[in-house]
């Protein structure tokens, strides 16, 4: 089981940590160089469907794998109706079957075990804790 810390370091500024020793910035929009956590929500969304598929992926085709989440949201709205990912590499050396095959791949393993992705379908509940 992982945890992840994030601790105010600024105005509108924080860092997440996890016990791996990684951390990323977070931020407002418009704070520079720090990812919203609306921005973070699509890098795990994309993060972990190209995790998952890596393999697959580069068994099959050379080259740069690259993964993208879109906020698709209306201006001003506050949650997501869906979250798109895309996934992106070179299959100009596969034929169509093998296309085919590598596509159901993808999907199936991305199904059974993306947990971001998976979760972000079942949309669980987040309670909150706050001081005594």
């Amino acid at each position: 089981m992982s945890n992840v810390e994030v601790r105010r370091v600024g105005q509108h500024e924080f860092v997440a940590t996890n016990g791996r020793g990684a951390s990323v910035r977070v931020g407002r929009k418009g704070v520079e160089g720090t990812f919203t956590p609306v921005e973070l929500l699509l890098a795990a969304a994309a993060g972990c469907a190209v995790v998952t598929a890596e393999t697959l992926i580069t068994r099959r085709v050379d080259g740069d794998v690259v993964a993208r989440a879109d906020d698709v949201r209306p201006a001003g709205a506050h949650e997501f109706d869906v979250v798109p990912v895309t996934l992106d590499y070179d299959i100009s050396q596969l034929d169509d079957e093998q296309r085919a095959a590598l596509e159901t791949a993808i999907r199936r393993a991305i199904d059974q075990l993306c947990t971001v992705t998976r979760t972000l379908k079942n949309a669980p509940t987040t309670p909150l804790s706050l001081p005594d």
